[in-house]
């Protein structure tokens, strides 16, 4: 997330109450989470195990909940909680605005774009040109919908992150304050549902389709002319690229990357990392040769055991 104009260091820390080390001019361009941190951009961690991952990542401002040597050329946010604290800038510059009808005064709508009954169109929403978006569909606030893109009834698109931090009393919330974008040429199905990025975007790329009832977690980024087939569970900050087909009923772990031209087999769990222009198959995710001869291998066994009993 980008902030409207340059925030000082001072001032940033004026708006969360906290103590800070830098120059109380030093710049503050914006903030997100340690994946897609640029220079300029606020990062917040609250873990020792990833206190030197913030440190020397992108951002130039680090939301830390340790006194800690600040890395040259960086400044530091000292917060007894840092999770607390992203959320109250989240709040802060990406405030929740309540909608008094269907379709936002502010939103752009393309030309020849056709917006069937009952659906919703949020604050800042951009659709582009020869869009069709049917009925029951509810597209949150600064969603980007490029040209010729089609939503089938009942999805959402820009529902918050499913991203919460454990504590005494329950679950806290992380709060969204990202985008869902899609490129040109974009199908959702019916009931798809694509989560916004925590600060970042969660984006679907040129000519990618989706059957109905698919999943996108936050922050994942979806490559062109892929294909995606129904139930299909994709969690946050994924990375699939170009021209992977995945189908039914597949699930994966955050955090992964699938390459290009990659197929997923029905049904698979994709646990880890997949090199693209393979098939895989299988729980956890193998290459679907390999998987096929392990399950041939172990209809033999009853055999197997048969001629060792009878010996």
């Amino acid at each position: 997330m980008k902030f409207p104009t340059t925030f000082s260091l001072k001032q940033i820390a004026d708006i969360i109450s906290s103590e800070y080390v830098g120059h109380d001019d030093f710049p503050v361009l914006g903030m997100n989470e340690i994946h897609v941190v640029e220079s300029g951009d606020i990062v917040f961690v609250d873990h020792p195990k990833y206190y030197d991952k913030a440190l020397e990542s992108n951002a130039t401002v680090i939301l830390i909940n340790k006194n800690v040597e600040c890395p040259k050329g960086k400044a530091l946010l000292i917060s007894n909680d840092p999770f607390r604290d992203f959320n109250k800038l989240t709040s802060f510059f990406q405030p929740f605005v309540p909608s008094s009808q269907n379709i936002a005064e502010t939103a752009k709508i393309g030309k020849d774009t056709l917006i069937q009954p009952n659906s919703f169109i949020g604050n800042n929403v951009e659709i582009g040109d020869n869009c069709l978006i049917h009925s029951n569909v509810t597209i949150y606030d600064n969603c980007v919908i490029g040209n010729n893109v089609t939503i089938h009834a009942g999805s959402v698109l820009g529902a918050d992150a499913f991203y919460y931090k454990k504590r005494p009393e329950g679950f806290d919330k992380l709060i969204s304050g990202g985008r869902v974008v899609l490129k040109d040429n974009v199908d959702i199905g019916a009931l798809c549902t694509i989560d916004k990025g925590v600060t970042g975007d969660t984006t679907i790329g040129f000519g990618t389709k989706l059957d109905n009832q698919v999943h996108v977690g936050h922050d994942t980024v979806i490559g062109e002319k892929c294909l995606i087939a129904s139930q299909t569970g994709i969690a946050g900050c994924v990375i699939i690229e170009d021209e992977v087909t995945i189908w039914g009923q597949v699930g994966t772990n955050s955090g992964i990357t699938i390459g290009a031209k990659a197929v997923i087999m029905g049904q698979t769990g994709v646990t880890k990392s997949v090199k693209g222009g393979k098939s895989y198959f299988g729980t956890p995710i193998e290459e679907s040769r390999e998987k096929l001869k392990q399950l041939a291998y172990l209809k033999q066994i009853p055999q197997i055991i048969k001629k060792m009993d009878n010996k």
